[in-house]
């Protein structure tokens, strides 16, 4: 069952020239994408919670960071941008299961690898944060 509330609470927000839970979603989808990019672990901070977790089973025993930790990494990398790499990242879905906790499929490729990830997103003190990121390498 679709939750109508959701979409009714949508309506009325665009309606006062407001944006949606969905537009602040996709905003933060595309400064994950702009942070993974540019290698930049401060944009990055700002969108992860700080409880956010990044977890991937590709490696044996599955790899699993809590926040600083992957931002340290993150912030070590050399950009795809620095290096001119191709830029290639997409949402391919996002659902919400309320007003306050959405998840987003996204695809996005650093180097020669291409990425299949699900980012769960909660509405934390009014703004929206990855607090789940699960990806795969494909």
């Amino acid at each position: 069952m679709i939750n109508t509330n959701h979409f009714d609470e949508n309506a009325s927000l665009l309606a006062q020239g407001k944006t949606t839970n969905l537009d602040q979603v996709s905003e933060v989808l595309e400064a994950y994408f702009d942070a993974l990019y540019e290698s930049d672990a401060q944009k990055m901070d700002l969108i992860f919670h700080s409880k956010g977790v990044y977890a991937t089973a590709d490696e044996k025993p599955a790899l699993i960071r809590d926040k600083q930790t992957y931002l340290a990494v993150l912030s070590k990398r050399v950009s795809p941008r620095s290096k001119g790499g191709v830029r290639n990242d997409h949402i391919e879905s996002v659902e919400f299961a309320g007003t306050n906790t959405a998840r987003a499929r996204v695809r996005c490729s650093i180097g020669k690898s291409d990425f299949v990830d699900y980012l769960t997103l909660i509405k934390d003190q009014g703004r929206w944060q990855i607090i789940a990121k699960v990806f795969q390498i494909t």
